[in-house]
């Protein structure tokens, strides 16, 4: 059941297209007074602006893709506040959604956003990323921090399953969710170098 708490906030959030829109016109200002006006009050435009903002960030003028990287940070972590889950839930699917459409530098951005407010629904299509090489570093990291069991368990059959070279990778994100895995050393545990302390 939903909590009041999130029903009053949702009820009073602008959600409408004319807002997204306004939104959108304004982050692409010459004037980086407006510009920067309008991705600093982007975050609770939610689920709406997720798709114009992700398509925004691939505009060629670099100024105006920064502010709606900003604006959709914005958006997420303000999805992630504490009784917030519908909210959460609608805008990681959206950025679930664009992972397929999206260029290389967004879909990392994106894949970071969803580490922020991912949960089990998440794990599947990141999980189909590991096999990209151009973001599977970021797709991993990513199930590192989503704390379900779904992760790990998606981490563990990766690390059967996946390429020779990612495979440590996996091992080390495994390791940090408390595995223990005598496979594929961790970087510290070996040796790159020999020494002569001591034996003089």
């Amino acid at each position: 059941m939903e909590s009041l708490t999130e029903s009053s906030t949702m009820s009073v959030q602008p959600q409408d297209s004319a807002t997204v829109n306004r939104l959108i016109t304004d982050l692409q200002s010459s004037d980086d007074t407006v510009r920067g006006a309008a991705w600093q009050s982007a975050a609770p435009l939610g689920a709406l602006a997720v798709k114009p903002l992700v398509q925004l960030m691939t505009h060629q003028d670099f100024e105006i893709a920064r502010a709606a990287k900003r604006a959709l940070w914005k958006i997420v972590r303000h999805a992630g506040r504490p009784r917030a889950a519908r909210e959460r839930k609608a805008v990681q699917t959206e950025l679930v959604s664009s992972l397929k459409s999206s260029p290389v530098p967004v879909c990392r951005e994106v894949i970071w956003m969803l580490s922020e407010i991912g949960d089990s629904a998440t794990v599947e299509p990141l999980t189909a990323l590991l096999v990209n090489v151009g973001v599977r570093e970021d797709a991993r990291c990513a199930l590192e921090r989503i704390p379900t069991s779904k992760a790990t368990r998606a981490l563990d059959k990766s690390l059967k399953n996946l390429p020779e070279d990612f495979r440590p990778a996996l091992a080390n994100s495994l390791r940090v969710r408390g595995r223990k895995i005598k496979s594929y050393p961790g970087q510290k545990l070996v040796p790159v170098k020999s020494t002569t302390v001591g034996n003089k």
